[in-house]
């Protein structure tokens, strides 16, 4: 999945693609950065624009 354009993704979109690679691909938002080389700060922030806050606990944001 190529996430590199994050920063332009309208935020609900990128939600359900963020989401989904962090249930199928990921064990953590850490891996999930790592994987794909993203921002993580830049990546809570564009989600949290919208509302979105990482969920460890459930390994995704809500």
């Amino acid at each position: 999945m190529d996430l590199s354009r994050y920063r332009k993704m309208d935020p609900n979109l990128l939600l359900g693609l963020v989401n989904t690679e962090l249930r199928n691909h990921c064990d953590s938002l850490e891996d999930l950065v790592k994987t794909h080389g993203l921002d993580e700060k830049e990546l809570v922030k564009v989600l949290g624009k919208a509302g979105y806050t990482y969920q460890a606990g459930q390994n995704q944001f809500r």
